[in-house]
């Protein structure tokens, strides 16, 4: 079995968006990152679903830990109850930039960094100017 690496969660109103990211991080990060999309309805819809993003939870686990970054509030508040039922306590919300956050915390991942520094790397991005 490969190195453990923590896996990243997009969670976002549109579907679309979470895949689109997703594949923006897979060229940056590589495949060896787990990252997963948990964007949209179960119908299709915009909005969040707490199925989606359980089951994405679970698919980007592989050992190290999971970070959970949102697009909106909403989905702020549907992944904190889906981590709060949870049994496990090896993933973590991040207050972070939904782009810039994702992109900091997925190269960090791909280096085999622990969950603590991953998560710093995302919420550091919020102070990262573009101009």
């Amino acid at each position: 079995m490969g190195r453990q690496v923590v896996g990243i969660v997009l969670v976002s109103h549109s579907e679309r968006l979470a895949h689109g990211l997703r594949d923006m991080l897979v060229q940056v990060a590589g495949e060896e990152v787990p990252i997963e999309a948990a964007g949209g309805t179960d119908d299709g819809g915009l909005g969040t679903s707490y199925d989606r993003i359980l089951v994405a939870i679970d698919r980007a686990d592989r050992g190290a830990g999971v970070l959970v970054l949102t697009d909106l509030g909403s989905a702020v508040l549907t992944a904190r109850t889906v981590l709060e039922d949870r049994v496990a306590n090896d993933a973590v919300l991040v207050d972070a930039p939904f782009v810039e956050g994702a992109v900091a915390a997925a190269v960090l991942a791909g280096t085999g960094a622990a969950l603590d520094a991953v998560t710093q790397a995302a919420v550091e991005a919020r102070d990262v100017r573009k101009l």
